[in-house]
């Protein structure tokens, strides 16, 4: 269980911050998830330090640094390369942890003001209001609008769910989900969604790498992350290449293309019976829940009636024949995954000798090995049938119980058996699961490769362009997404770009040699 202080602290917060991790210790947190510097020189907090990214790690230098600090585990910033990450791997010998799934901020992590500055709301205080998310129109210094009421801040998602393997020979041995405010659909589906792929990777590389966890996930349903919430996604800078990262036209989760519009009427004075030309293998359910475009805002509505490519829905503003449909709550896909839960269980090896008078000697060991022994005394008839005995006594405590899958490994019998019921071995093989749950878990040790003053966050002077304050520093550059970029895209005339929300007007500032753009207030 990792606990998280990863935002900015007053100095009258400090005291009280200080106990309560003191508090989280004493009841067994594994670590801390840290921004603050300050709390690495406190010699009572003895659970291991990780650098969140909130501690904006995008070099070596700054690695070590948090390295030197204490921290046994540094979270890198997302918009870094492979490239970039191998040179802090190896700089470092700390455990590495990259983002691979989920929302991405447009800004440097712990170094975004454009909450604070527009509702005092601060991003560094876990309060962002998401402004990244908000339309804006895009002007020059003429008054020339670009572009008009799209969201020209909001990036798609991250997936690197095909990169793995390729994040691992980096150096990285912690992949990190992002999962804020997301339901447990979301949950379930993303996390199942990795944990096969980090099974495939273990197993395609078993001298290389293992898993972080003990005990195998069995069950459940086949994972589809376009099913569950996404902007669409992207790979970010992995390949150390700009690419179309943007969602403005869609900053809220769209679902899966179902299909177009091909006609709409009223079915009676409350309804509309819509009919579309479905994308190939689309099946629609009652219940499913729709998106569109309506100009430049996201609109959606339930299906009530799904036959087909038949949709009959209470009536919906802004569709029209051409429009095209997304299905943003899949219901059948829901209701699998209420139904269809996966299952972690810990496997256990039993070994066991019957001897002398019907002496039961069984020795139960855990993949993380716990060990108990357990003897017992059975006062019964002899079983006629030695063999079908043994097939019995290997059936039944071969079994699950609780979160163990048991496995007779070794069975020793000395002569005659005892006529053991199905009803006892299963009382046998609960007492074991109980008495292992009595025992402490080991950890498993991580390797770090395949081989295994001023608080910061506060805008500095260097960071105020023209007496502005930067309120955003990003990797991600409107220029380049509009095809606007002198550097990669040719473009000749470069004017002076602003964007407007609500009356308020913001510079977007473009440092070319880094190949970064900024909003300034």
């Amino acid at each position: 269980m990792f606990v998280t202080y990863n935002i900015s602290i007053r100095d009258d917060e400090l005291e009280e911050m200080h106990s309560q991790m003191l508090k989280s210790q004493e009841a067994g947190a594994d670590a801390f998830i840290i921004r603050d510097e300050r709390i690495c020189s406190w010699d009572d907090i003895t659970v291991p330090l990780h650098a969140s990214t909130q501690c904006a790690i995008r070099d070596a230098e700054r690695a070590k640094h948090f390295q030197d600090l204490g921290c046994t585990r540094i979270v890198l910033e997302r918009e870094l390369s492979l490239a970039q990450i191998k040179a802090i791997r190896d700089a470092v010998d700390c455990e590495i942890e990259f983002f691979v799934h989920g929302a991405l901020c447009v800004c440097y992590s712990g170094e975004c003001r454009l909450s604070e500055y527009i509702d005092g709301r601060s991003a560094d205080r876990g309060e962002c209001i998401q402004a990244c998310r908000s339309l804006y129109d895009l002007i020059d210094d003429q008054g020339n609008v670009l572009v008009k009421n799209k969201a020209l801040l909001s990036l798609k998602d991250y997936n690197l769910h095909n990169r793995l393997e390729d994040l691992a020979e980096a150096g990285v041995c912690s992949f990190k989900i992002e999962g804020r405010l997301k339901n447990i659909s979301y949950v379930r589906n993303i996390t199942r969604y990795y944990d096969l792929a980090l099974n495939a990777l273990v197993e395609a590389h078993p001298d290389l790498y293992r898993r972080a966890s003990y005990g195998r996930v069995t069950g459940g349903f086949d994972p589809a992350p376009e099913k569950t919430f996404n902007r669409g996604y992207t790979e970010l800078y992995l390949d150390g290449k700009r690419g179309k990262w943007s969602s403005m036209d869609a900053p809220k989760s769209m679902g899966e293309a179902v299909g177009k519009v091909i006609s709409l009427k009223r079915a009676d004075r409350y309804n509309y019976e819509l009919r579309i030309k479905p994308e190939r293998g689309v099946v629609l359910h009652n219940g499913d829940g729709f998106a569109f475009v309506n100009k430049n805002a996201i609109a959606g509505f339930r299906g009530d009636v799904c036959e087909g490519n038949r949709i009959l829905c209470k009536a919906v503003s802004g569709i029209h024949e051409g429009t095209m449909l997304y299905r943003n709550i899949n219901t059948a896909f829901e209701k699998t995954l209420e139904r269809d839960l996966c299952h972690r269980e810990i496997p256990v090896s039993l070994k066991i000798k019957i001897h002398g008078s019907w002496n039961i000697d069984i020795t139960a060991t855990t993949q993380d090995g716990r060990e108990v022994f357990s003897p017992f005394k059975a006062d019964l008839d002899i079983a006629e049938n030695k063999e079908r005995a043994e097939a019995m006594i290997r059936e039944q405590l071969g079994k699950r119980s609780a979160h163990y899958a048991f496995a007779v490994t070794s069975l020793e019998t000395e002569g005659k058996l005892p006529l053991l019921s199905a009803s006892t071995l299963n009382s046998i093989r609960r007492l074991l699961a109980s008495d292992l749950d009595s025992l402490p878990v080991s950890s498993v040790e991580i390797g770090v490769g395949p081989n295994v003053g001023n608080s910061f966050g506060a805008t500095s002077e260097a960071e105020k362009t023209n007496s502005n304050i930067q309120l955003m520093r990003s990797k991600y550059c409107i220029r380049y997404e509009l095809g606007l970029c002198p550097k990669y895209q040719g473009a000749k005339e470069l004017r002076p770009l602003f964007l407007i929300n609500n009356g308020r007007k913001f510079k977007l500032d473009f440092d070319c040699k880094q190949c970064e753009m900024r909003v300034l207030a």
